[in-house]
């Protein structure tokens, strides 16, 4: 039966006493072998059946990364429960209907996060059972004795709850044993939310067979050796560090560390470079708007030890980019030789030290969840830390394909998964040629069962066994899938032509240093414009390098910059090219919901927010300029 149960029963026995789940308790690393992480959770398991609950049951998580969260999964899996993954960056007012909708009979939360739980808690119809990963015990109990909470009747530690079970065991075992042989590959193992960015959110239904068969094509797509280390920095309710964090790891006997996040979750943002070096993966899992911030201070860092070796590291990068060409199209004898010295040389006396940033072991990353400007995936890969792009939807369990070691095309999202049937349909009938636009559809075993109690939706997204996507793509004729953006996020013009913001903002990207950050905007006007936040210290040094002392001469200096991607071969139609841009002060941010988990933009909130900045560009071109002349004068 293809159950991630089952796989989680084999890999305890396949890979007993190796290292599964690894945190920092107390400021040592503890690990669990997969055969105690699957006691732990068979004893949780244990104390659910003897508490009452039943096949079906749902229970929330909303924590950060941790072993309990891995083992509080598995045991509520083996008591025939269901797991609703939460993140820890909702709003609070966005809790409660996910916990009503699902109807859940227990939250299983962090200490970090359990303020943001107590309050909300009287907007909560059916008050769960409140289950506590816990780090300080005294501090837990005061925060629920101030929240009101009865410790041990409202509110339980997951580790009693263990201890439950392992009491319990003689009672209950042959019940369990009886839950666990019956699931069924077709029962739902969570209910995933989606965004909501429209309307209430959707309940995304996952079955041990959608599991299953993602993990299975993933480690059949990308080679990973057994046992193999990763640092999960992605939160796991995101359902790429889902699929791979839990149950990839399950086939090959991979181990999984977390980001520590003791004190608060902030913490774990601080503590990814130290742990990084601690832990020496062999391969991550990360998002492009991470990897940008990298890629930007291994620049900035570089630059400041000075023109000659800036030089070095400038030209061996470009090198690098000619010597490996886009990594499935081998570039010709005469070009490589001609790359081959400078980056060589750049090898030898910088990429090295760049590198360590990761530990001494890294392999590779894969990035999802937004799209990976090429830019980054050449810089990378010529410093020997290659990042490949990936892309998924969580109701496709997520991958859809992937790039990785053995095949890869920067620029492209990868090959397909092999479960997978892919076609890129023009509208509802008619399949798009080679390299043609279309709405990206799939079918196959990793296809979600539907939406929870919302069948109107499942009906309009499934349709005879087929997803679709509301992603647009092409097929290349090389077999990788290029993904260009959402189609309810393409832009509309005032003639009702449609295009895509991403193909606009990985332009600017890629061929402007100096912007950090773009959102395109075109909401049915004549002309295209752009919000942008700017990289304000290599700015200022470009001030100083060119004697620039007006905020004039500085802002035709980023407008030069800006539209660099005119003379570097990017595509973009004429009428799409941005007329102007309003540069912003502060980066978007999680802290004002402008960016979500996994550094995407949310579009509609940025829009929002800048609703008067937006309209400036549009209606008073005068007051617009002195708008972004008085950011940079600040610089100078």
């Amino acid at each position: 039966m293809r159950t991630v149960i089952n796989m989680f029963k084999e890999a305890a026995k396949k890979y007993e006493g190796n290292p599964y789940l690894s945190q920092k308790i107390g400021g040592e690393w503890k690990s669990l072998s997969f055969d105690t992480a699957w006691a732990e959770s068979y004893n949780f398991g244990a104390a659910l059946v003897k508490r009452g609950f039943i096949k079906d049951d749902t229970i929330a998580i909303i924590s950060e990364g941790r072993n309990g969260w891995i083992t509080s999964e598995f045991g509520l899996l083996m008591a025939g429960c269901i797991s609703v993954p939460l993140s820890i960056k909702l709003l609070p007012e966005e809790i409660p209907f996910r916990l009503n909708h699902s109807e859940v009979k227990a939250v299983i939360v962090s200490e970090n996060v359990f303020p943001k739980l107590a309050g909300i808690w009287g907007a909560v119809e059916k008050k769960p059972l409140i289950i506590v990963l816990l780090d300080n015990e005294e501090k837990m109990k005061k925060a629920a004795s101030d929240a009101g909470f009865s410790w041990g009747s409202d509110i339980v530690r997951f580790e009693d709850l263990v201890a439950e079970g392992v009491q319990s065991l003689d009672e209950v075992k042959p019940e369990l044993d009886g839950r666990i042989e019956a699931i069924n590959e077709d029962d739902v193992v969570t209910i995933s939310y989606t965004s909501g960015t429209t309307g209430n959110p959707k309940g995304i239904m996952l079955t041990h067979k959608n599991y299953y068969t993602n993990s299975h094509d993933a480690v059949d797509t990308v080679f990973l050796p057994n046992g193999s280390e990763s640092l999960i920095i992605l939160p796991l309710d995101h359902s790429f560090a889902h699929t791979v964090g839990l149950y990839t790891s399950l086939i090959k006997g991979l181990s999984m560390s977390f980001v520590d996040s003791v004190g608060s979750g902030m913490n774990a943002l601080r503590n990814i470079p130290v742990n990084l070096v601690e832990r020496n993966p062999y391969f991550l899992l990360t998002v492009p708007a991470l990897t940008g911030n990298f890629m930007k201070k291994m620049q900035a860092g570089v630059r400041a030890k000075g023109a000659f070796l800036n030089g070095i590291f400038t030209r061996g990068v470009a090198a690098g980019i000619r010597y490996h060409g886009d990594g499935f199209n081998k570039p010709s004898l005469g070009v490589r030789l001609a790359a081959w010295f400078p980056y060589k040389l750049a090898s030898a006396l910088i990429f090295p030290k760049l590198r360590e940033i990761f530990g001494n072991n890294l392999n590779f990353c894969i990035g999802g969840g937004a799209l990976l400007e090429i830019s980054q995936q050449e810089f990378f890969n010529a410093i020997g830390a290659p990042v490949y792009q990936g892309y998924g939807l969580t109701e496709a369990s997520p991958i859809i394909c992937a790039n990785g070691p053995e095949k890869h095309k920067f620029g492209s999202s990868g090959v397909i998964m092999p479960s997978i049937e892919c076609r890129i349909m023009k509208d509802a009938d008619t399949e798009a040629a080679p390299m043609e636009v279309g709405e990206i559809v799939i079918k196959g075993d990793s296809v979600m069962k539907g939406y929870f109690k919302n069948p109107e939706e499942t009906a309009n997204t499934i349709k005879d066994g087929w997803l679709w996507t509301g992603d647009l793509g092409y097929k290349d004729p090389d077999g990788f899938l290029g993904v260009v953006g959402r189609e309810k996020a393409l832009l509309i013009a005032a003639d009702g032509e449609k295009y895509s913001p991403e193909a606009i903002e990985e332009a600017v990207i890629n061929n402007s240093e100096l912007v950090n950050q773009i959102m395109a905007y075109n909401e049915q006007s004549k002309t295209t414009t752009a919000l942008i936040t700017i990289n304000t210290s290599l700015l200022k040094a470009r001030a100083e390098e060119k004697g620039i002392t007006s905020a004039g001469e500085l802002l035709a200096e980023l407008e030069s910059s800006f539209y660099a991607f005119k003379d570097k071969g990017a595509d973009i139609p004429l009428q799409w090219i941005p007329s102007t841009f309003a540069i912003i002060e502060e980066e978007f941010s999680e802290a004002d919901q402008l960016i979500n988990s996994t550094m995407k933009l949310v579009r509609h909130k940025v829009r929002d927010f800048y609703k008067d900045r937006i309209e400036l560009m549009y209606s008073d071109e005068a007051a617009h300029k002195k708008a972004n002349l008085d950011v940079l004068s600040k610089l100078l």
